[in-house]
């Protein structure tokens, strides 16, 4: 049996997505037109629109559509807007970004991961999006500043690198901190200086590389 993908889309916006105060026209447009069954293993194409983080690859997930949804949306992306995905995987979420954005520079330092997402947004005709490979702590800087750095999963700290890659004016998002005690804040940089907004608590996935330090304590 051919599982109905435009259907069960359908059904991820109505019953995931607008249950959690995500209002925003465009990106709810976004998210029923960008066939997410085909950012994921063939194996798993069946639980593409689950709610729930699904594994793309050893330790990377496709974030669960609310949090993703939410932290677009509190993303606040406009038509002209320049956006760096950290963290891209396979390439969904830099999809749906360059649905509401200018364009998008889809960052992955996994290579396997990187590839995939090259051939499936080439393959959909998402022109307006540049898969670059490199380490998702140091961001890319060849191309910054960014009016929008998003992050797809978690992390414990945001490096310095990547508020220096953020346009004045510009907006960083990110969920930091480990599992359910994690929040998802809104980074604003005005006049070099960057202040943060609590929004919301989000569990999701944790992305590499953002560890904080041990400590050593007596």
């Amino acid at each position: 049996m051919i599982a109905d993908f435009s259907g069960l889309r359908t059904k991820m916006v109505d019953g995931q997505v607008r249950t959690t105060d995500v209002t925003s026209i465009p990106l709810l447009d976004a998210l029923l037109s960008v066939p997410r069954e085909a950012f994921v293993p063939l194996a798993k194409k069946d639980l593409a629109y689950i709610d729930e983080d699904l594994e793309i690859a050893p330790g990377r997930f496709l974030m669960e559509p609310s949090p993703f949804a939410r932290l677009v949306q509190l993303a606040a992306i406009r038509p002209g807007d320049f956006v760096l995905d950290v963290g891209a995987g396979t390439g969904y979420s830099s999809a749906v970004l360059s649905k509401l954005a200018g364009a998008v520079v889809a960052l992955e330092q996994d290579a396997a991961l990187a590839a995939k997402a090259q051939a499936v947004l080439a393959g959909l005709g998402y022109d307006t999006v540049a898969v670059v490979e490199g380490r998702l702590a140091s961001g890319h800087a060849p191309e910054a500043p960014y009016d929008v750095i998003f992050f797809e999963g978690a992390v414990e700290q945001i490096p310095a690198a990547l508020f220096d890659q953020l346009k004045d004016g510009g907006r960083l998002i990110a969920v930091e901190g480990v599992g359910n005690a994690a929040v998802a804040r809104l980074h604003i940089k005005h006049k070099g200086v960057v202040s943060a907004r609590r929004a919301f608590n989000a569990a999701v996935k944790p992305l590499p590389g953002f560890h904080t330090a041990p400590v050593f304590e007596f």
